[in-house]
């Protein structure tokens, strides 16, 4: 914030910051000047910060995290954040939260929670996004409790039905371009589409690695069209 701020010294940057205590509901009645709260996309994403100097046993919210980023587990702060999208373009961040050991609570505890706020504050997503880590039953029955769609991504080893009584592998199926409807085990009918990417590294980019990642889609009020 001190590079952003040019005069502005490293020192009185951090004076001010310890002086208030502030709350992602503060983080809010800034943002929420600005974007159109009907009908958005709310995605949330979760990412460590590295504080590689810290000791966690001497520092509060510091542990031990699995950084995607590193490929393995890293020293910093766990940050679990909800940006939201709105009509018009503007992209925000409109909630967060810093994961906490002490307060026994997952990474999807914290979803929940801060769906359910942004919602109480007048925000009404037409859609919510993240990562496979986000899509467990709880959660999906939860968005579908509030009446919100989702796309999230999912596991290859998800189970679902084609057919009464039958269950397989996501991984077992033929995704067709157009998606596959199906039956999501433990939660109900869902639509799936299968995205490749390529694998960023320094290899020629026709011998990259293609990764092959499965969505899951639900839409209220249009469930049996999907």
């Amino acid at each position: 914030m001190a590079e952003i701020l040019g005069d502005v010294s490293h020192d009185s940057v951090n004076r001010f910051l310890l002086r208030e205590r502030y709350e992602p509901k503060d983080l809010f009645n800034i943002v929420e000047k600005i974007i159109n709260l009907v009908g958005g996309i709310l995605s949330v994403d979760d990412t460590v910060i590295e504080k590689i100097y810290s000791d966690p046993k001497n520092a509060e919210l510091i542990s031990y995290f699995w950084s995607g980023k590193a490929h393995k587990t890293i020293i910093g702060l766990n940050l679990i954040t909800l940006y939201y999208s709105d009509i018009n373009g503007n992209s925000v961040p409109i909630n967060y939260r810093i994961y906490d050991k002490k307060e026994g609570k997952t990474k999807n505890d914290y979803f929940r929670e801060m769906v359910s706020e942004i919602i109480s504050w007048g925000v009404k997503p037409r859609i919510i996004t993240g990562d496979s880590w986000y899509s467990g039953v709880e959660n999906l029955k939860f968005l579908k409790n509030q009446k919100l769609g989702f796309l999230f991504g999912i596991e290859k080893n998800r189970t679902v039905s084609n057919e009464p009584h039958k269950y397989c592998q996501v991984s077992t199926l033929v995704i067709p371009e157009s998606g596959l409807r199906t039956h999501l085990k433990e939660f109900g009918f869902i639509k799936l589409f299968r995205k490749d990417f390529k694998k960023e590294d320094s290899r020629p980019e026709a011998e990259r690695l293609r990764l092959r990642t499965i969505f899951c889609m639900f839409q209220m009020r249009k469930e049996s069209r999907i």
